[in-house]
């Protein structure tokens, strides 16, 4: 049944010495260490380019810096040689394929035998989850399979009218199947992004990617390993692990699961909603993309850091302050007034200090902008050359105008970006104007998709809902943990009422709180975020073990939690502070 939902043939490769499942070969060494080069910048091997991806997806989900205790106190990359299966695979009635790909290790364990389904994180490509389940799942003799969820870094070059091959290097249009090829008209320029531009809204079809995943996994399970054929559910226990989208992926999976595929789920930091309980990320992400500039200069976040431009208000953010009183949208005829006014709006509508704090970061790296551009045009089901409120892709010359992308940057999209403009040389221009606030238009574009009453905010609101997760089924192991100061996904909006709304309905998932664990443990490597925070990936890992400890031992499910974690302070990390 999975061969008639792929597109062309499956792709196997070998991974053994130094290019391994796990790492590539790198190491924690090598993954600590910058990017690997390429031989020729412009046309990069499949292998060069696979080994960038993998050493991407782990420095953009862990922190591997020298006092995060990664390899000491929790975590290790072992060389795991073994063989990869990868295809695109559609759902039936969409328009763009999803990249699908399984890792079995040589060890593979035909005792116990497991099946790992990850859902990428973020928007990121295929090896979105490698840190959470790959590290935990290859090194004991777990098959490991990989979904984009309809996402991923397959970026599509409108100017040279190219794509990205099922190996990972660039193709012409027609010249080879690929992971995503927008139609569009002719002479329109710039870069489309297949979470933007599949004209699919793929998160209202994650958990259908998981399934699809795991199915596509026992297929490749049996092409592998012939003599342990066939693989089920009934012989196979398949969990389903994830963090952030991916986290929200396998919630959604778990909704949908009525044939019984999965034994059980981990979730990390979800982005989830259940029709009536907690928030859309698209409510929260546009509010806080329109008056978070404002509520932040409030000197109760004087010290938090990226808060602060050496030390002073960004000048963007006054006059943002300074806009939204001109408009009536803040009261107060100072700054302090102003930033107190807007903070007030934002506690009114549940965000927590805890959580508003480590959204600074977001705030300064204008992620609430970039995210709420690519959920709305994806909602919108929207093309390259339609998405709403003016905005577009493209790469930027040294003036700072659209020019068609190099073809050194081209070749590096697959491996290096996060499937989320800005990044990896590809800009999000429109909804801007001169002056001292130039993002403002496009802000107020975007959160008036969400409060008026045109036809483009009645369609996001249907697509929105269509995303809402479903209960799972009652005997469904499933563990849940969040950070409470996640300034991206706040526990507020996302996990706790997800929680609440299985255990209404008579579910009894384990939820563990982590106290002082916020949403990128790759920002624990800069400075003021380590010696204020923990990182979460140890408590992914800690729920897999005990996870896997249930459906293979037949131990109890350990109970719901709320750790008393310590914050690392100027030195390294301890295994105490993460409260076990």
């Amino acid at each position: 049944m999975i061969e008639r939902e792929l597109l062309g043939a499956v792709r196997e490769s070998v991974h053994r010495d130094h290019d391994d499942l796990l790492s590539a070969g790198l190491g924690l060494a090598g993954l600590r260490a910058k990017p690997p080069a390429f031989t020729d910048p412009t046309a990069p091997s499949a292998q060069q380019l696979r080994r960038r991806a993998i050493h991407a997806s782990w420095a953009g989900i862990a922190d591997l810096g020298p006092l995060g205790g990664y390899g000491s106190v929790y975590g290790a990359v072992p060389n795991v040689p073994g063989r990869e299966y990868s295809a695109f695979a559609r759902l039936p009635g969409a328009r763009a394929p999803h990249r699908v790909l399984l890792q079995v290790p040589d060890d593979f364990d035909a005792k116990a035998r497991c099946l790992v389904v990850a859902p990428a994180s973020g928007s990121r490509g295929v090896y979105g989850a490698i840190a959470l389940a790959g590290a935990w799942g290859l090194p004991r003799g777990c098959a490991v399979v990989y979904t984009d969820k309809g996402a991923g870094s397959g970026y599509f070059d409108l100017d040279s009218d190219s794509g990205v091959a099922l190996d990972g290097t660039r193709a012409q249009r027609g010249e080879a199947v690929l992971e995503f090829e927008p139609a569009v008209p002719a002479g329109l320029h710039g870069i489309a992004i297949k979470h933007a531009h599949s004209q699919d809204n793929p998160e209202a079809d994650w958990g259908r990617h998981v399934l699809q995943a795991a199915r596509f996994g026992l297929a490749m399970l049996e092409r592998a390993l012939p003599a342990q054929a066939p693989f089920s559910p009934a012989n196979t226990r398949i969990i389903a692990a994830g963090l952030s989208n991916g986290a929200g992926a396998v919630l959604q999976a778990a909704g949908l699961d009525d044939a019984g595929l999965l034994a059980g789920v981990v979730a990390l930091e979800p982005n989830v909603h259940v029709a009536g309980h907690g928030r859309a990320l698209y409510d929260y992400v546009s509010e806080a993309a329109l008056l978070l500039p404002c509520a932040l200069l409030d000197a109760r976040f004087d010290a938090v850091p990226l808060a602060r431009l050496q030390g002073a208000h960004p000048p963007a953010w006054l006059a943002r302050c300074a806009g939204l009183r001109a408009d009536g949208l803040v009261n107060g005829d100072s700054v302090a007034a102003q930033a107190r006014s807007a903070l007030e709006q934002l506690h009114a509508s549940g965000w927590q200090d805890a959580t508003l704090a480590t959204a600074a970061s977001t705030t300064t790296f204008d992620l609430w902008r970039a995210v709420g551009a690519t959920y709305a045009s994806a909602y919108l089901r929207a093309a390259p050359a339609a998405m709403p409120c003016g905005f577009s892709f493209a790469a930027l010359s040294a003036a700072g105008l659209p020019e068609a992308a190099a073809p050194a940057l081209r070749a590096a999209w697959w491996s290096d970006a996060s499937g989320i403009a800005p990044g990896a040389g590809v800009m999000l221009l429109g909804g801007v104007e001169a002056g001292a606030d130039p993002t403002r238009p496009g802000v107020d574009c975007l959160r008036a998709l969400w409060n008026d009453a045109s036809e483009g905010a009645q369609a996001l609101h249907a697509a929105v809902a269509a995303s809402a997760a479903h209960l799972p089924r009652a005997d469904l192991p499933i563990v849940v943990a969040q950070g409470e100061q996640d300034g991206l996904l706040p526990i507020e909006f996302s996990s706790a009422p997800y929680v609440a709304a299985l255990q209404a309905a008579g579910r009894a998932p384990v939820y563990w709180r982590v106290p002082h664990a916020q949403h990128f443990d790759a920002f624990l490597a800069m400075p003021g975020f380590g010696e204020r925070h923990v990182p979460l990936l140890p408590y992914g890992y800690a729920a897999l073990d005990a996870l896997w400890a249930h459906l293979h031992a037949g131990a109890p499910m350990p109970a719901s939690r709320r750790y008393a974690t310590r914050p690392r302070g100027a030195g390294a990390l301890e295994a105490g502070m993460l409260g076990w």
